[in-house]
C-alpha cells in the first residue's frame, strides 16, 4: 500500500511541475500616463514584456479599446526568457481627460493581459492665431 501511495504522490508531483510548465508573461509596466499631449499629436508608448515561463508565447490578436488607439506586437513566439513589445498608439482627437484599454490575449499561464493609456488632451499650442484687420 505504500508504494501505490508513494507513486500516487510522485505522479501527482510530476503533474504539478509539468502544468507550470508553461509561458509565463510579464509586463515592465501596465500603465502608461502621457500627462498633457496636445490634440491632434498623435503618441505612441512600447509596452514591454518578458516570457518568464518554460514555455513560448503567443499573442494573440490584440485589440484597443475604441478607434483612437492603434497597437502593434511581436509576432512571433517569444521564447522563454525572451522579450516581446506592445506598442500602442493613441490619436488625441478630442479634448479632455482620456483612459484607453489596449487588451493582450495569449497563450501564456496567466492568460489575457489589460495595457492602460491615459493622460489629457489640450488644445494645441502651436493653432496660429487670427490676424487683426487693421
Amino acid at each position: 500500500m505504500k508504494k501505490v501511495f508513494s507513486l500516487f504522490v510522485a505522479i501527482l508531483a510530476f503533474s504539478a511541475v509539468s502544468f507550470a510548465q508553461k509561458g509565463v508573461i510579464k509586463f515592465a509596466k501596465n500603465e502608461n500616463d502621457f500627462g498633457k499631449i496636445e490634440q491632434g499629436k498623435p503618441v505612441t508608448y512600447v509596452f514591454e514584456f518578458t516570457n518568464e515561463g518554460t514555455d513560448p508565447i503567443v499573442l494573440g490578436n490584440v485589440a484597443a479599446s475604441c478607434g483612437c488607439t492603434t497597437p502593434e506586437w511581436t509576432r512571433e513566439p517569444v521564447m522563454p526568457k525572451k522579450k516581446g513589445t506592445v506598442k500602442a498608439t493613441f490619436n488625441a482627437g478630442v479634448m479632455g481627460p482620456f483612459n484607453k484599454t489596449v487588451t493582450v490575449p495569449s497563450n501564456a499561464e496567466n492568460g489575457t493581459v489589460y495595457l492602460t493609456l491615459k493622460g489629457e488632451v489640450i488644445a494645441n499650442k502651436t493653432a496660429t492665431p487670427a490676424k487683426s484687420g487693421k
